[in-house]
């Protein structure tokens, strides 16, 4: 896939969701002439505006909008034009109350807020639809336009509707998944519990019961609620096309798993036509520029590597977090940066200009309450500048070492109720994992699990895989086969696509590839832990492997092929097997039975990238990131210094700084807090 860049957008993009409706006409002068000044050259406009675009069913008012635009255009500023699609009006609930969504409980909710939509409401796709032609009609061609923003943070606050109209469709997607009610029984396994359903009209989307619903149901209906909302994208997107030829459409995603957990992003990030994301940093983190690279990463990844934009983000606090922390001195840059490192073409934010009223009026903006006179406009100022400096980069590709494979719809099959241990949390292994990969200095590319390009990646880890098809065991057996090295961490390969347990042991569709059986398992209490001892004979000759400290899980392992690498000490366990190597093929996979912490993870990290031929790179402060990118416009090293020590960077070769515009040889020198940009000689 070619990447789709904003249309005649010179260099990265730089700007906010505008949101002039708040301000009298006059402000919008000003805010162009602020734009100039900070280097702004694209803005999201639109997005919440549906109220006043269309005041009254069938009624436009596209005065304002039409003066917006053409202010803009004529300041060298291009738009980002939304469908306002994630609020409908006032007049829209009143004619149509039944397109509130209805929660799993029965609750139907208020107008009031935003994102309250059944996307299975004919009159909302067909309101979605009016107000999206209108707008491709009027804007289409319009000389402002660089690309279309459809809807605003799919699944955010809620994806899922419950009502009855929300049944009859979820009735049909299962007839078109399943085929007959003979195949959904079997596949939802509805024998047990008595279950067995006789005619379509009997099923209903699972809402509140008693005790715990069919799990297959849950899963299937969290499946049908992502498409549902696809759906309605590409309705709007197939408009658009038609409508204004040329022009990238896109929505902006949330594929941090801190924010949004309802879409499957997998499936979305081939409909558009340019990836987009907001991130959110969680300011409370102590090291949060750990999950910040790793939503970078994702959001690269759903692209299938392409480059692709950061939409949003913040200046500084983020009012919705349980804390407003504000951002130290040069981390709004430093954050800015790293999300173009990691493969992103510009840094916006949300917003503009901070609001004076509404819910997010304690949001920080890039014009913000302060006004000009302030730190945060000297830094917008001074990032506007830096990704000038940093145009010739774009279309470049981040450089991965090696590969994450995690999977949306697994996720959402584990964390349903009654299974083996409350503990079991798809998303902290993968944060655990991605942050023992961080520091070892790895950039990582995620896949899933069934990716075609396994074996352009000398390592991959699988650090929670509970829904692994047959497939998709066949698909990581070929990589180890092929000579790949592959990590799996505990409670991976145990369910089918329909959370059936795979025929045979455990762990079903992994278990010839590992080469053991997991016979027990064996959750472990919530303050006990257990030690694993390194088994004898195992370290290469001079090393010492070093005693672990696992929690949370442990399992009853035999092996069947794979030799032991770390036993269990002690614990329900006690002799067994806790981290095993099995060769497979040319190549070799390891299994990790227990939760480790990201520090001793890095014990096991660092046995299986011996094994994939990474070499430790010990020359780099932890906290200190190198990123490359790659292409035509040459070679690009990032060095990102979260640390307040200034660090030393080797080189490999010579080239300019980008930032400072000073040559580097050899090593570069990378102030505490700051970032670098070297384009390396040919």
């Amino acid at each position: 896939m070619s990447y789709a860049a904003p249309k005649d957008l010179v260099g990265l993009a730089f700007g906010g969701d505008y949101n002039p409706e708040q301000w009298p006409e006059e402000v919008w002068h000003e805010d162009v002439a602020l734009m100039r000044e900070a280097g702004v050259n694209l803005v999201s406009l639109g997005i919440f505006s549906w109220a006043r675009l269309e005041p009254r069913e069938g009624v436009f008012d596209f005065g304002w909008l039409d003066r917006l635009m053409d202010l803009l255009h004529a300041g060298g500023i291009r738009v980002d034009l939304g469908t306002p699609t994630v609020v409908p009006p006032a007049w829209f609930y009143r004619a149509h109350p039944d397109a509130l969504p209805v929660s799993r409980e029965g609750v139907r909710y208020a107008f009031g807020s935003r994102g309250a939509i059944c996307h299975s409401s004919p009159a909302y796709q067909e309101a979605a639809a009016r107000v999206t032609r209108a707008l491709g009609e009027r804007y289409g061609q319009h000389p402002a336009l660089a690309m279309w923003h459809v809807h605003n943070e799919y699944g955010v606050p809620v994806l899922e509707c419950y009502c009855d109209t929300s049944a009859v469709a979820f009735r049909r997607w299962l007839a078109e998944r399943h085929g007959t009610l003979e195949a959904l029984n079997a596949a939802w396994g509805t024998s047990f519990w008595g279950q067995t359903y006789g005619d379509w009209e009997e099923i209903t989307p699972p809402r509140a019961t008693p005790t715990v619903c069919n799990p297959a149901q849950r899963l299937d209906f969290a499946r049908f609620a992502s498409d549902s909302a696809l759906a309605n994208f590409l309705r709007e997107r197939e408009l658009l096309r038609e409508l204004s030829p040329g022009v990238p459409v896109t929505t902006n995603f949330m594929v941090s798993p801190t924010q949004c957990d309802t879409i499957d992003y997998w499936r979305w990030g081939r409909e558009v036509d340019l990836v987009t994301n907001d991130h959110y940093l969680v300011a409370e983190e102590s090291r949060n520029h750990v999950n910040l690279s790793m939503a970078a990463d994702l959001s690269r990844a759903v692209g299938g590597g392409r480059p692709w934009l950061l939409l949003e983000h913040s200046t500084s606090a983020v009012n919705w977090q349980p804390r407003g922390i504000a951002k130290a001195p040069g981390e709004m840059i430093r954050n800015s940066l790293a999300h173009v490192a990691r493969g992103s073409e510009g840094a916006m934010f949300f917003q503009w200009r901070a609001s004076r009223f509404g819910a997010e009026k304690f949001h920080s903006a890039m014009v913000p309450h302060a006004g000009t006179d302030s730190r945060i406009w000297r830094e917008v100022c001074e990032l506007g500048a830096h990704l000038a400096a940093l145009a010739p980069l774009r279309g470049t590709r981040t450089v991965a070492d090696a590969a994450v494979v995690f999977d949306w719809q697994s996720w959402w099959a584990q964390r349903l109720e009654w299974r083996p241990s409350e503990d079991l949390d798809t998303r902290e292994r993968a944060e655990a994992f991605y942050a023992a990969l961080f520091d070892r200095h790895l950039t990582v590319d995620f896949l899933p699990p069934d990716a075609e390009n396994l074996a352009d990646h000398p390592l991959v880890v699988v650090p929670a895989l509970y829904l692994a098809t047959a497939e998709a065991g066949r698909n990581l057996a070929r990589y180890v086969e092929g000579g790949g090295t592959l990590l799996v961490s505990y409670f991976s390969g145990i369910v089918d696509e329909n959370d059936a347990v795979h025929p045979g042991p455990h762990p079903g569709a992994l278990r010839d590839v590992l080469g053991l059986v997991v016979e027990e398992f064996q959750p472990l209490r919530a303050t006990q832990r257990v030690r694993l001892a390194p088994a004898p004979g195992t370290a290469a000759a001079g090393q010492e492997r070093p005693e672990l400290v696992g929690d949370v899980w442990a399992e009853t392992v035999l092996t069947a092929g794979a030799e032991t690498v770390w036993r269990y000490a002690d614990g329900p366990a006690a002799g067994g097997p806790a981290v095993t190597r099995h060769r497979h093929g040319a190549g070799t996979a390891w299994y990790l039975s227990t939760r480790l912490d990201a520090g001793q993870l890095d014990a096991v990290l660092a046995a299986a990238a011996a094994d994939a031929g990474l070499a430790p790179r010990t020359t780099l402060p932890r906290d200190v990131e190198v990123v490359r990118r790659e292409g035509d416009a040459g070679r690009f090293l990032f060095a990102l210094n979260h640390t307040a020590t200034d660090a030393k960077v080797p080189l490999p070769g010579a080239g300019t700084e980008l930032l400072t515009g000073e040559r580097a040889e050899g090593a570069l020198a990378v102030p505490g807090g700051g970032v670098r940009v070297v384009h390396l000689d040919d």
